[in-house]
């Protein structure tokens, strides 16, 4: 992953609630709609942005190009990096990210929920992985390059739970 230069994120946060209380999960999407970090935190303000920007610099390198929505804890975290020139902000811009909430939210609902910020953590990072390697962009792709492809991420999965 460190190698392979992700061009263009999209970073947004969404609410999880964790016995009745709010908390936040970053997360960083590329271009290709693939979970890049994960970061749970209690706030939604600039210290919490700028350590989810770090962490997943840190891991994936600097993009081109990151694409937020409207909160200003973003610009804050960027402007304190330098990176304020790279920002995008626009109505739909973000979808990108907004669209990759979905599988998340509904193993979500099937788990009932999380109790602790750590196994939410732990879940949203494991998640992540497993959806990457299982996405396949079938509106890209024929029927059967696209079942070729599933089979081969099924027989990798099982080799390695196995």
């Amino acid at each position: 992953m460190r190698q392979h230069t992700h061009w263009r994120w999209h970073l947004d946060e969404v609410y999880v609630k964790i016995n009745g209380e709010m908390r936040y999960l970053w997360r960083a999407v590329d271009h290709e709609g693939e979970v890049l970090e994960s970061f749970v935190a209690k706030e939604r303000d600039k210290t919490a942005a700028l350590k989810f920007i770090k962490k997943a610099m840190k891991r994936h390198g600097k993009p081109e190009v990151i694409v937020t929505d409207g909160l200003r804890s973003y610009g804050a975290a960027l402007k304190e990096i330098g990176g304020t020139e790279r920002q995008e902000v626009g109505r739909w811009t973000n979808n990108r990210a907004e669209n990759s909430h979905q599988p998340f939210r509904r193993r979500e609902r099937a788990m009932l929920r999380f109790r602790r910020m750590k196994t939410l953590q732990t879940f949203a990072s494991v998640h992540g992985t497993v959806h990457n390697h299982f996405s396949q962009e079938r509106h890209l792709v024929s029927r059967t390059t696209y079942k070729d492809r599933r089979s081969a991420a099924l027989a990798e999965w099982r080799q390695v739970v196995g």
